[in-house]
């Protein structure tokens, strides 16, 4: 249910139509939250109807007499909800890991094999964290559109609780993509170790 106060969190910056609110969604929190449009649209109607949004028809462009967009705004019930939501602790769950599951049990398959694997996988780290010192670098200088609307209708001195928690959470997000790297990386050197002794 995060993807709820996700959007929520968003329309607290301004409002937005479904189209800009997915686009925005997939530029800031969908680096730590992904969901496709597929669920982003069913999930702005199911919070119209239980009144956390609200949606106000407007014409599409100055020369269009029927065609209209959905403007979605955070209500007064959708600020309540997402502040009770960041309240409530976090329900841990129990983690999923198909890497290190696999890389458990690598003596079943050939050194060939665990050292594609492991290379996906540093592949794979370099290019999440890549992304994530971009969207760091972004909000560090303050150009990053979601926090940069947001510098605009908070005032200056909530700018360093603002700015500061987000660049906390993109530093983990960095910290965490290095440690993988770093992981598959001992990975290959043990790969080559243990065969060097057969």
């Amino acid at each position: 249910m995060s993807l709820r106060y996700a959007l929520l969190a968003l329309l607290t910056a301004q409002p937005m139509t479904g189209y800009d609110l997915a686009k925005a969604f997939h530029s800031s929190v969908g680096h730590v939250w992904h969901a496709p449009d597929s669920q982003i649209y069913p999930e702005l109607k199911r919070m119209e109807a239980e009144g956390l949004v609200v949606a106000t028809a407007v014409a599409r462009n100055s020369r269009a007499t029927s065609a209209t967009k959905r403007i979605y705004s955070i209500s007064d019930a959708g600020i309540a909800a997402f502040r009770e939501w960041m309240e409530t602790p976090i329900e841990y769950v129990r983690e999923r890991d198909p890497a290190h599951l696999r890389a458990a049990y690598f003596e079943w398959t050939d050194p060939e094999t665990v050292r594609t694997q492991l290379r996906a996988h540093i592949e794979h780290w370099t290019e999440q964290r890549e992304q994530w010192q971009i969207q760091l670098g972004a909000i560090r200088d303050q150009s990053h559109p979601i926090t940069a609307r947001r510098l605009e209708i908070f005032p200056e001195t909530e700018w360093p609780r603002i700015i500061g928690y987000k660049i906390f959470v993109y530093e983990g997000l960095v910290d965490r993509a290095s440690q993988q790297i770093a992981w598959a990386t001992r990975g290959l050197a043990l790969v080559d170790e243990l065969e060097g002794r057969r």
